[in-house]
Parts: C-alpha cells; structure tokens; sequence
C-alpha cells in the first residue's frame, strides 16, 4: 500500500516539472526559431556580442552583416534582436 500511495505524488511532480520548466523552455526555443526564419536581407540587427548592423547576406545558418568597420559573417543563432520593426513603429 505504501508504494501506491507515492505514486500520484511522484506523478504530481513530474507534471509540475513538465509546466514550469520544460514547457517554458520548448516555447522559447520555438520563438527562438520563428525569429531566425523571420530575419530577411536589409533588417537592422543587434547581436547578442553587442554588435550593431544590417543584414546583408543570408544562408542557411550564417548571416553577413555590415556595420561600420565592414562585414562580418556570423550565426543566426548570434543574432539578439531585430531593430527595423521597433524602429518603424516609432516613425
């Protein structure tokens, strides 16, 4: 008896678990993806080393970007934010 009693608590857990860590992090490893696939040739970038600059170029996994000092090829996964549509919403 005392073995079929733990079973819903440990039951409890997992779903407890499953809602506040493993479901959050799903849903923002899908945004995180969305966002990659959105990026398009012209948007204006932040990476997430700081960099501030516009795309460019795009390829399956890479992005050059221009900034200041010249281009630089790096990850889409590299990439923080997308400034155009923040900036076009201001105008």
């Amino acid at each position: 008896m005392g073995e079929f009693g733990q079973l819903p608590f440990f039951l409890l857990i997992i779903v407890v678990m499953y809602f506040f860590m493993i479901r959050p992090q799903q849903k923002k490893i899908k945004q995180e993806k969305e966002f990659e696939a959105g990026l398009k040739v012209g948007d204006k970038i932040i990476t997430k080393s700081g960099f501030h600059g516009k795309i460019a170029e795009l390829a399956e996994t890479s992005v050059v970007i221009e900034t200041m000092s010249g281009k630089l090829k790096i990850e889409r996964s590299a990439i923080s934010l997308e400034l155009t549509a923040a900036l076009n919403k201001k105008a």
